[in-house]
């Protein structure tokens, strides 16, 4: 037992994703397929919708108190991979428009969720563990969560024609979703570094403390995800067309993003700037402006990338071992 005991405990801190994937998974799955936990599930259904927020508050919080604000500075990258993002959007809207085969509208429009959302609010966290710039990635958060508050208006209602949200609402509407979680963490972590300096330090100087609070937030992700598959009308074939899809479009937008970085010197940042997405905006989105269906891709999605994070962090590890 106690040999095994430090075993354990290195397995789960060099693969905590695909363990808060795991636990996130069986978790719903239990009370799913248990009935005799149909009360004690319904009760812990709102606690969990509660805890979802504070915990991505708390670790971008933890994040943004290491981050260097004197670098937080436009940088040619974040050009280079806002302008690939319009282009895979218009690329995805031009073929929607031109399909007509509602199974391939609504295949498309699930990718789409995943490229036209913003950068997820945690990829500091990640891009911090893999040995890339805190500072800059934020800065291209703010930026990406400004530029898809301004496309998702614009572009859902030329999908769906039932749509009546004018564009100031959306943009308002899509704003303050992403403040609320994104900025005010933000300006926390500011007023902690001038004003409440030993918070800050305690913060600092844990190691991984916001990574480990992510990994929390990811388990109930994927619970929030499977919930979501599980109870879906759509076709078996249409949902397995989905995952399939979303998997392909995380190695290509974390190619392209990559490639990117390499040319001008950010591959780290820009890699996980392109592929790593705002999922839980990507879901609203579908269920604002299209068929709820859509909101499949941007749930396969965030399983996707944390697989990807997780071997990336796996592979950075190994590079620095040796």
């Amino acid at each position: 037992m106690f040999v095994c005991y430090p075993t354990l405990i290195r397995f789960l801190k060099d693969w905590t994703l695909p363990v808060a994937i795991a636990v996130g998974t069986i978790s719903y799955l239990t009370f799913y397929y248990v009935p005799q936990l149909d009360d004690l599930g319904n009760r812990l259904g709102p606690v969990m919708d509660t805890i979802f927020p504070v915990m991505v508050f708390v670790t971008l919080f933890i994040t943004f108190c290491k981050v260097d604000f004197h670098q937080m500075m436009p940088h040619r990258w974040h050009a280079g991979v806002l302008i690939a993002q319009l282009l895979l959007v218009a690329v995805n809207v031009g073929v929607i428009l031109y399909l007509q085969t509602p199974h391939s509208i609504l295949l498309l429009e699930a990718v789409l969720t995943c490229i036209i959302g913003p950068s997820a609010a945690a990829a500091p966290v990640v891009t911090g563990k893999l040995g890339g710039n805190i500072s800059t990635m934020t800065t291209y958060t703010i930026l990406s969560s400004v530029v898809s508050a301004i496309l998702i208006p614009l572009v859902f209602p030329l999908l769906e024609q039932t749509v009546h949200v004018d564009f100031f609402s959306a943009f308002l509407i899509i704003l303050q979703k992403v403040s609320t979680v994104l900025l005010l963490p933000l300006v926390l972590g500011w007023l902690a570094q001038h004003h409440w300096k030993t918070l800050c330090s305690l913060i600092t100087s844990t190691p991984n403390l916001s990574f480990y609070t992510w990994a929390i937030s990811l388990s109930i992700t994927t619970g929030i995800t499977v919930k979501n598959i599980v109870h879906s009308s759509a076709p078996l074939s249409l949902l397995l067309s989905i995952a399939a899809a979303t998997f392909v479009l995380c190695f290509v937008q974390f190619a392209i993003g990559r490639a990117i970085g390499r040319q001008l010197g950010e591959e780290v940042n820009a890699g996980q700037a392109l592929f790593q997405k705002n999922t839980a905006l990507s879901i609203w989105v579908a269920y604002m402006y299209l068929n709820p269906v859509a909101s499949i891709g941007a749930g396969c999605y965030v399983l996707w990338q944390n697989i990807i994070n997780s071997l990336e962090l796996w592979q950075y590890r190994k590079s620095v071992k040796s």
